[in-house]
């Protein structure tokens, strides 16, 4: 899996990174599981993994503290393009996101970036309407109580990625 190529665009900022440094643990046609740090020093944020949901439009990141404390769940609603020929995925934040913290408390936040960018034209109306629908649709598997299933892959992974393993 060497060969996959990942990159993350941003709308606001403007800026497109390649995640290099991650390191895939896992992909099918649904699903990209990622381990990482971060890319530029933070003052609680260390590292963490991610789930890449292709089809659902959104992404799970499980954050984790410099003590390897767990922070919250941090879910980015994103779109992606995919170009078989090189193997290249660019993930674009479509701005909105949910946390989930340890104690099970949601937040979402960003909307006003959201519609800042709808505003300045910086992102179509039909990429509104799907950035709407992803949020929609992650804020129906918390509020049901299906978070877990979605955890559990991270999970898996992570526990399978231990030392003790």
């Amino acid at each position: 899996m060497d060969q996959v190529r990942l990159f993350r665009k941003r709308i606001i900022p403007a800026e497109c990174v390649e995640l290099k440094d991650d390191i895939i643990l896992y992909r099918d046609p649904e699903v990209i599981i990622t381990k990482w740090n971060t890319l530029k020093p933070k003052k609680t944020l260390s590292h963490g993994y991610s789930c890449y949901f292709l089809e659902r439009g959104f992404k799970v990141s499980k954050f984790y503290d410099h003590n390897g404390s767990l922070i919250s769940w941090y879910c980015d609603i994103v779109s992606h393009t995919y170009d078989a020929d090189t193997d290249t995925y660019v993930f674009t934040d479509l701005l909105a996101d949910v946390i989930v913290y340890p104690d099970g408390f949601v937040r979402v936040v960003d909307l006003d970036e959201l519609a800042d960018a709808q505003r300045d034209h910086l992102i179509t109306g039909p990429e509104m309407e799907t950035a709407l629908r992803h949020l929609d649709k992650l804020l129906s598997i918390i509020y049901k109580g299906a978070f877990p299933k979605l955890q559990k892959y991270i999970e898996d992974f992570e526990n399978a990625d231990s030392p003790e393993a």
